[in-house]
């Protein structure tokens, strides 16, 4: 069973689900929430998204449940938005430029976590082309928006995956899991693709039937951010001290992968043998 097989039937899963417009999602934006993450190992989500479905509409775009996203993150020279995070600070930020594939749509955009633990996100729309240093449109927009200086950030990771939408059908929640995780920069690339990553997005915290979900499963809150994940995996003597129990979380993740393909293999294996 490799990651195509997995990946198969969790786009099966999702053509099962009553789908979302754009338009109809204008309501759950969210741009002002609380969030929390999940890491799933990809043998369970099709699993998780069967007893989903009862609660959540899925985005489609084009005809498109998995859609592909296209991110370049800026920082520093000396990475100090990722240091930020590393250390721990609130009213920290991440910058960077999505080319949301599927709906031909691009923004520039800014999240801001505050000290209250909420998460803020502004963004002005763009063409589609991806720059490497902040245009004026971009720079003014920055520097109106934060206390950062345009002219010290330059694009340096690039983050591309595949994700869906699950919109609930009865409060302001949404759930996104991204798949196919891709990280890359001009000298290096990693990929997780054992793994998904999942994040609820509340007004606030509360019930959520996914929640529950994911503790039937034993799956535990917490997870690296994908731009903090990328810079790891690929910046080489990168200070990672607040994140390493996450990164020993996700490594036990794919471990759990791996020891599921393993075993379903040699099952197979002996079931072939025992029809010889």
């Amino acid at each position: 069973m490799n990651i195509e097989f997995f990946l198969s039937k969790i786009k099966s899963e999702s053509e099962s689900f009553e789908p979302i417009t754009l338009q109809e999602m204008d309501g759950v934006k969210l741009m002002d929430r609380v969030d929390v993450k999940y890491l799933v190992p990809l043998h369970l989500l099709p699993t998780i998204l069967d007893e989903a479905k009862p609660f959540y509409r899925l985005l489609e775009i084009n005809d498109q449940r998995l859609c592909a996203y296209e991110t370049l993150y800026y920082d520093t020279e000396n990475l100090d938005l990722y240091h930020n995070h590393q250390a721990g600070r609130m009213n920290r930020y991440k910058v960077r430029f999505r080319n949301y594939v599927g709906s031909n749509l691009s923004f520039f955009e800014i999240k801001h976590k505050n000290n209250k633990g909420r998460t803020l996100k502004t963004r002005i729309k763009q063409p589609n082309e991806i720059e490497e240093n902040l245009n004026d449109e971009k720079s003014n927009f920055l520097e109106k928006q934060t206390p950062l200086e345009a002219d010290l950030l330059k694009g340096n990771l690039w983050v591309n995956y595949h994700r869906m939408t699950l919109v609930s059908r009865t409060t302001a929640e949404r759930l996104t899991i991204d798949v196919n995780l891709k990280f890359s920069n001009q000298n290096q690339t990693a990929d997780y693709q054992q793994i998904a990553i999942a994040e609820v997005k509340q007004e606030r915290i509360g019930a959520s039937p996914i929640i529950d979900i994911f503790r039937k499963h034993n799956l535990r809150k917490g997870s690296i951010s994908k731009y903090c994940l990328g810079i790891i995996s690929i910046f080489e003597n990168v200070k990672y001290n607040r994140f390493k129990s996450k990164y020993l979380h996700l490594q036990k993740i794919i471990d759990q992968y791996d020891s599921f393909t393993r075993n379903s293999e040699s099952r197979n294996s002996r079931t072939s043998l025992s029809m010889v």
